[in-house]
């Protein structure tokens, strides 16, 4: 991340990472002769709708959106994952990478009144995401202690040192909350998961299910004159049709993430008034994948595991499904993500090898031609997704499987998934910068669990599990790329998972709106720099 060890800055953050991005901030909008206009509610939407709204108890994509303008994390990051401050107002790390001492902006105030302090930090850090997130779990796990000195002073000393740690710190990774909100109680089931605590620059203010979620501009927020905006408003459209007309009528202003489906990009792209923007994906680096569930016959034979995936053709699912907006997967890291190796491959699409691999397995085709059933739970976040499921099924038909596909709505697919109830479904996730951080989770054989984001296909590899253990526990970038590209390609022989596309989503804007893309996390910034030009 090019961060050094004598620490990073609040003045040094701000000025040169984001001007060298080429994104714009409110100082270059002024500069251009656009002034912010305080005031004005912008109009969006949530594609589908999440089921809460607390980041760590739920951490989809749609919760993710919504959350990251309620709650903040103690950083937030660059398009090239330069670490820039946030609630840290600037930070330093030991020469032998240790331990990390933050100091926290002053005035920090939760939606509720009460300070922001450090025990808040040292809070959310070692025990609410650590019992809620298994991959916060796997990371806070090296912390050997956890102080606050002082009100404004966090202090984690690590048990050794561990490179990647500061990735943790974004909102969607690590959200910062209330200790006396949760402190003492279920997680899941304190009053504040309905109605949302946080220090970000807009508060939870209604939800009328199905319709709207709204947000309301936060008068105590901790950076002066902002946010511009009065109000965020999230419509709920499950009819992706009148999503785009949303768009195109003006009745909302900004679409992204699943809102509009692929195949409608072109029709926005070619409104004057309209913008499309495919950055602010850099920190997540999100891999989808045809999710396999190796406790499944035939599923657990890695020849029929390698069959399927040579059965898909990946060039024809990005180019005619998601009209180039993605592109071919090769690994299980994307090529945006650290340590990604690109001198790993995927096997070519080729069915007749894919036949030939189920003759071996012993599934041979009955008087129908069909070898295998195999069920697929289709994801529930749009049409293109059921577009995908048809292919598959076509694609799966063509060489003897019989692909069955069945619905759900998110939260029963989120539960299915993690409770081991589907044969075969498709899921993304995360990558965080690092493969530590948002690879690893899926295929270590400890990350079992009946969780959802977790190794739910029930992957086993010792070797894959020492190795993995090898680039966390390094210090040197050297040894965890050997053993990241060593990794990647026993993933790959093991069809731990069938990897379909690096993905990234157009995020689609009126040209009034100002500063929607303005760092690598894109969309899930807090938007307390967003504003609608007069």
């Amino acid at each position: 991340m090019g961060v050094s060890r004598r620490g990073f800055t609040a003045a040094s953050a701000a000025g040169g990472v984001l001007a060298a991005s080429g994104l714009m901030r409110v100082s270059d909008a002024i500069a251009q002769g656009i002034t912010p206009r305080r005031g004005g509610t912008l109009t969006t939407m949530l594609t589908p709708e999440p089921p809460i709204l607390q980041i760590g108890v739920n951490n989809q994509g749609p919760t993710l959106i919504a959350a990251s303008k309620i709650f903040q994390g103690l950083v937030k990051f660059s398009p090239t994952l330069e670490p820039l401050p946030e609630l840290a107002q600037s930070w330093t790390i030991s020469p032998d990478g240790k331990v990390y001492t933050f100091k926290l902006q002053p005035n920090v105030k939760f939606h509720d009144g009460t300070p922001m302090t450090a025990d808040d930090v040292v809070f959310s850090v070692t025990k609410f995401h650590f019992e809620l997130a298994p991959r916060a779990r796997a990371i806070f796990s090296m912390i050997e202690s956890a102080a606050a000195p002082d009100p404004h002073t966090v202090v984690f000393t690590l048990k050794q040192a561990f490179e990647p740690f500061l990735l943790m710190f974004d909102v969607t990774a690590c959200a910062i909350v209330s200790k006396a909100a949760f402190d003492g109680r279920d997680y899941r089931q304190a009053p504040s998961v309905q109605h949302p605590i946080g220090t970000g620059p807009f508060r939870f203010a209604e939800w009328q299910r199905g319709n709207f979620i709204r947000l309301e501009r936060f008068a105590d927020y901790w950076k002066p004159n902002q946010p511009y905006l009065d109000a965020i408003i999230f419509r709920i459209v499950p009819d992706s049709q009148s999503r785009r007309l949303a768009m195109e009528t003006g009745q909302t202003v900004l679409a992204h993430s699943n809102d509009i489906e692929p195949f409608d990009v072109p029709t926005l792209q070619a409104i004057p008034n309209l913008a499309v923007e495919t950055k602010g994906w850099e920190y997540f680096s999100p891999l989808a994948w045809m999710e396999i569930n190796h406790r499944a016959a035939p599923l657990n034979d890695v020849r029929v595991r390698r069959a399927i995936s040579q059965a898909i053709d990946r060039s024809f699912i990005t180019q005619r499904l998601w009209f180039g907006i993605n592109k071919p997967a090769t690994s299980p890291v994307a090529s945006t993500t650290r340590f990604h190796d690109p001198a790993v491959k995927l096997p070519p699409y080729d069915p007749r090898a894919a036949m030939q691999l189920l003759d071996a397995a012993g599934l041979r085709p009955n008087a129908q031609g069909v070898r295998a059933s195999i069920k697929h739970l289709v994801l529930p976040y749009g049409e293109v997704w059921a577009r995908l499921g048809e292919y598959l099924r076509q694609s799966m038909r063509a060489v003897g499987i019989d692909l069955v596909l069945e619905a759900t709505d998110a939260g029963s697919w989120a539960r299915r998934i993690g409770a081991w109830e589907y044969e075969t479904s498709i899921n993304f996730v995360y990558q965080f910068g690092d493969p530590t951080l948002g690879v690893e989770r899926t295929y270590v054989s400890s990350n079992i669990q009946k969780v959802t984001f977790t190794n739910t296909g029930g992957y086993a590899n010792p070797k894959v599990d020492e190795l993995f253990a090898t680039a966390r526990t390094s210090a040197a970038p050297a040894a965890r790329a050997a053993a990241f590209s060593e990794v990647q390609k026993l993933l790959v022989d093991d069809v731990a998972q069938v990897w379909l596309m690096e993905m990234s989503f157009p995020t689609i804007y009126d040209r009034k709106l100002h500063n929607v893309i303005t760092g690598g996390t894109g969309v899930n910034a807090s938007f307390d720099d967003m504003f609608l030009a007069s």
